[in-house]
């Protein structure tokens, strides 16, 4: 039996102690926003917080989560998604297929805990986990908007079809030009 608290409420699970946290967190919980992806803790798609670390839940047996720790899952980050970093990826719309963007949204808020005012290499640095859809301009846009940096730093390519149809045609946008 494990107790975790998870998003600031008890649980008790009866799980074998090697269960990833992540399908506690799914199957016995119910919180399904923190998403498997690779099972080998590689692609970030099952970040959570430990502690205000984030941590790859797919990879972290329940055996390593004492009763004390605190885990912090997606659905626990606002209750209405009012979260800076959560508004930023609304207003830059961040999310392509929007699979991995759970996991994106917890390595963001962590960082910004650490760093509140992050460069873009304090962002590359900290923003490990993969997207599919290759949105990470727009990540880094994002984190930026969401630690009220100032115009200039953090920028988005947007791509779309040329005057004729046939082309690409790429245009960088700086995020303060966006609001606009």
């Amino acid at each position: 039996m494990a107790q975790l608290n998870i998003n600031g409420r008890s649980h008790q699970v009866d799980v074998e102690p090697d269960t990833p946290l992540l399908w506690v967190i799914r199957e016995h919980i119910g919180l399904t926003g923190t998403k498997y992806g690779c099972g080998v803790a590689q692609c970030g798609a099952c970040s959570v917080h430990l502690n205000g670390e984030v941590v790859r839940s797919c990879a972290l047996p329940v055996s390593a989560v004492r009763p004390e720790d605190k885990v912090v899952t997606i659905e626990g980050l606002s209750p209405d998604s009012s979260h800076p970093i959560q508004k930023a990826w609304v207003e830059l719309d961040v999310p392509q297929c929007g699979y991995c963007q759970s996991g994106q949204v917890m390595a963001a808020t962590a960082l910004l805990a650490k760093k509140p005012k992050p460069t873009d290499q304090d962002i590359d640095d900290a923003m490990t986990n993969i997207c599919r859809c290759g949105t990470y301009q727009r990540i880094r846009a994002a984190v930026h908007l969401a630690a009220g940096n100032s115009k200039g730093v953090g920028s988005v390519i947007h791509m779309g079809a040329g005057p004729r149809g046939d082309e690409v045609v790429m245009a960088e946008a700086d995020q303060s030009e966006m609001k606009a």
